[in-house]
């Protein structure tokens, strides 16, 4: 049986473990048949197919991954930027009404249609980089209907674009002000009403909550993780972003797909999380975007063995990144990761940290379509330049989103 597309005259980043760096193949095809590769190898033994296109020795990895964003949102909150080069810290703003709790009143404001008009303006760059799977927080509503909202606005732009989503309830993100002074009862809420109510209409993939000083107690993050394993959904941890709460053995315990953020983590928590096959998601716009010190532990998690992915952290105040490339850079110059650990760090890791790894994140046979061809003459380069794009063809689930042959 002929494959449907042959890639051929190309260099492939399989990212499979072990072996070359990037699992790299030289003088390389790929065998596309639907919407999964079917086949990759040395060109010479590459089989017959209907269509053939010679990608002139070409660089090929796999669709890029960015696993942590909060991309679906109302309002922005440039004036808070200003707030912070004048000297004001994250924390003081979010205790004075602003951060999170600004954007909550704007999203609340806007209708669906407008969530997935704005959210798409913001997505589009992404895309055009190779981004080919995302995950799409909530966060921003902190009541059911606005929860549901933007998951359903998550859900739209799988749809409307060429990406594929990942929707995460992420209700249990700040506190909202109708609930001043009475966490505990909005994380009553959360657990009894918006994390049941979503999951029963198929608008989530998983349950994350911010474990931190200015958000929720690990008691509270606790009760927010029975809820979801009750229901049988994954979860995920914002933890040790600004304080050691002991967040990165708390999502360990409960068997996380990611602990992200993590640059106060410590050496217990990394331990567990290494146990726990938990990824470190590392957010290097974040870092940047608030003027951070305090590096994450990158010695300590590669030490453990524990898979570290890269994200935008897309969001309106902390991370207004529209780049993952910008990312790549960011984590080699910032957190001195090599190039190939950030290329990892959004595919193969990017996966895992999503309950994707047996279906995107490497070139490999019954994985999903998702292809980026780089006019790039080493790999490094995606993490090199500061700016600028060379993905050159983007393809997902077998089809060209982006350049070739569109």
């Amino acid at each position: 049986m002929p494959l449907d597309l042959l890639l051929e005259n190309c260099r492939v980043a399989t990212m499979a473990a072990g072996g070359a760096p990037y699992g790299a193949i030289e003088d390389a095809a790929i065998g596309i048949t639907g919407d999964r590769i079917a086949w990759v190898g040395a060109r010479k033994d590459a089989g017959t197919a209907r269509e053939r296109i010679d990608l002139k020795n070409r660089w090929v990895t796999p669709g890029l991954i960015d696993c942590h964003t909060h991309i679906v949102y109302g309002g922005d909150r440039a004036n808070e930027f200003e707030l912070r080069l004048k000297g004001a810290t994250y924390e003081e703003i979010a205790r004075a009404g602003g951060g999170i709790v600004s954007t909550v009143t704007a999203t609340r404001a806007a209708s669906e249609s407008e969530l997935v008009e704005s959210a798409t303006r913001r997505l589009e760059p992404l895309l055009d980089e190779g981004v080919t799977t995302v995950e799409i927080k909530s966060g921003y509503g902190l009541d059911l209907e606005t929860e549901r909202r933007q998951l359903r606005a998550a859900r739209a732009l799988g749809k409307r674009l060429p990406v594929t989503v990942r929707a995460t309830c992420l209700a249990a993100h700040a506190i909202p002000p109708e609930f001043k002074d009475r966490s505990d009862a909005y994380i009553d809420l959360v657990c009894d009403e918006i994390i049941p109510a979503v999951a029963r209409e198929g608008l989530v993939d998983a349950v994350d909550a911010f474990c931190e000083k200015i958000a929720f107690s690990p008691a509270q993050t606790r009760r927010v993780f029975d809820t979801a394993r009750r229901l049988g959904i994954p979860v995920k941890l914002h933890a040790e972003q600004l304080s050691d709460l002991n967040g990165a053995a708390l999502a360990a315990e409960y068997g996380a797909l990611s602990a992200e953020h993590l640059e106060w983590a410590n050496p217990d928590g990394i331990a567990a999380m290494a146990k726990a096959g938990t990824v470190a998601v590392l957010l290097p716009g974040a870092f940047y975007a608030l003027r951070e010190t305090k590096l994450p532990p990158v010695d300590g998690f590669r030490a453990a063995g524990v898979p570290m992915a890269i994200a935008t952290d897309s969001n309106p105040g902390s991370s207004p990144a529209l780049s993952l490339l910008l990312m790549l850079s960011m984590a080699c110059t910032f957190f001195r990761f090599t190039p190939e650990e950030t290329l990892r760090g959004v595919t193969v890791h990017a996966a895992r940290a999503l309950g994707l790894a047996a279906s995107h994140g490497a070139i490999e046979a019954g994985k999903a379509a998702d292809l980026v061809v780089w006019d790039v003459a080493r790999l490094a380069e995606l993490a090199y330049w500061i700016g600028g794009n060379p993905a050159v063809g983007v393809m997902q689930a077998g089809h060209w989103s982006r350049g070739l042959c569109i």
